[in-house]
């Protein structure tokens, strides 16, 4: 057997092997961002992330995803902002997946 033949078949094994190796923690990785994903941010979060000109009060343009959608809901003193005590006091969103359904 030539031995730059058995050269490259080694080194072809270990580049699959570690191929491998990081393909599975990316994956690990990535299940274990979506567990986290799937808790709701607290509000000082929220404020933290969308907040931008940090006045303590999101704007409907400062405020994305479902919380856009359920912005007129939140702001019950209709001023145009959700204050941290209108996001404590808005009704909590049902988790999709669960609930309602029966089990057969």
């Amino acid at each position: 057997m030539n031995i730059k033949f058995l050269l490259v078949t080694v080194a072809i094994a270990t580049m699959t092997i570690s191929c491998k190796s990081n393909e599975q923690t990316t994956q690990s990785r990535s299940q274990q961002g979506q567990g986290q994903r799937n808790q709701r941010p607290s509000i000082e979060e929220l404020f933290a992330e969308m907040d931008s000109n940090k006045d303590n009060l999101l704007s409907k343009s400062e405020v994305k995803g479902p919380l856009a959608e359920t912005f007129s809901e939140i702001d019950t003193d209709d001023d145009g902002f959700i204050s941290k005590t209108e996001l404590e006091n808005a009704p909590k969103p049902e988790r999709q997946g669960q609930g309602g359904g029966q089990r057969r």
